[in-house]
């Protein structure tokens, strides 16, 4: 895998919709119940604050999507993810491209050139982080539909939340996708799995 880093510093601003919120439930709360449910507010201020902070990384991430694919489709490049999370005490903006005869650091660091300029225009990210552009690797997840369409007869892993006849993890080939379901054909037999049972799909290599 190939990756190229660059860190962008920023001054953190206070969340105004995690605020708003919770300013809003506690205006709904008479005077009167507000001692009686401190507690359990308490626990639900950091429910809500979590709810909101995976609602804007999803936002982040679909915006800088809408951002980045027309560059990289101007390089040469499938844009094949883009992930906005964290990741230790940092926040990191992970950009993955690919290319038929695989990326290295060069393809890297262009995209890396030509989306800098584009993204600080927009300011999609009110807090520091790091911005990551890398290549899918050997073993890669599938997460998109366009993922499994472009892995179709390869060898994957599957890892599902329950078992299913007693196993959490499958490896098959993978014979078709769509947005509700993934084929699976282990030996002789399809395995039609429900994507919302589905934890994790990726590329297994046989090293």
């Amino acid at each position: 895998m190939r990756k190229y880093y660059k860190y962008k510093k920023k001054t953190k601003k206070p969340c105004k919709k995690e605020k708003s919120v919770i300013q809003y439930y506690r205006n709904r709360v008479e005077v009167r119940e507000w001692a009686e449910k401190v507690h359990s507010l308490f626990y639900e201020k950091i429910y809500l604050k979590v709810c909101i902070m995976e609602k804007q990384k999803k936002n982040i991430a679909g915006t800088v999507r809408d951002l980045v694919a027309p560059v990289a489709d101007s390089l040469g490049f499938m844009l094949w993810d883009v992930e906005y999370l964290k990741e230790g005490a940092d926040m990191i903006l992970r950009i993955t491209i690919d290319k038929p005869e695989g990326i290295d650091i060069e393809d890297c660091e262009k995209m890396a050139r030509a989306i800098d300029p584009i993204i600080d225009e927009a300011d999609p990210i009110e807090v520091s982080y790091k911005m990551e552009v890398s290549s899918p690797g050997i073993e890669r997840a599938l997460t998109r539909l366009e993922h499994f369409e472009s892995c179709l007869g390869e060898k994957i892993e599957v890892k599902l939340y329950a078992p299913v006849d007693g196993k959490k993890q499958i490896v098959g080939i993978l014979k078709a996708a769509d947005e509700k379901s993934v084929t699976v054909t282990v030996g002789e037999d399809d395995v039609v799995l429900e994507k919302s049972a589905v934890a994790k799909v990726s590329t297994v290599f046989d090293w």
